[in-house]
């Protein structure tokens, strides 16, 4: 929510080159991110603090091998403990079971 992500020059760049919609929440409501702050949660653990980083080429390169492997091979509750990848291919192939809720 800082300056950076308010300028037009950002809301331009997001609207018109990415083709995306820059949304905003208001400040101090985390919750209204939950995911991000799950995530962010995780990088810290996983992956922050394990680490002494050298350079920022180093760290570059930490952060983004774990943001890889965080998206393509790590076991997610939220998806039957199978990971994004394997998840996919799943949904892809019509191999997803319903859950069963029960009240």
């Amino acid at each position: 929510n800082g300056p950076q992500f308010c300028s037009n020059h950002f809301r331009a760049f997001c609207a018109e080159q990415m083709k995306v919609e820059h949304e905003r929440i208001p400040p101090k409501s985390p919750n209204l991110n939950a995911y991000i702050e799950s995530f962010h949660s995780v990088l810290e653990r996983e992956c922050y603090q394990p680490n002494e980083f050298i350079t920022f080429e180093h760290a570059y390169k930490v952060v983004d091998d774990y943001i890889r492997f965080y998206n393509e091979k790590r076991f997610h509750g939220s998806l039957k403990d199978d990971s994004p990848h394997e998840y996919y291919e799943k949904w892809k192939n019509n191999q997803l079971k319903p859950l069963k809720l029960t009240m």
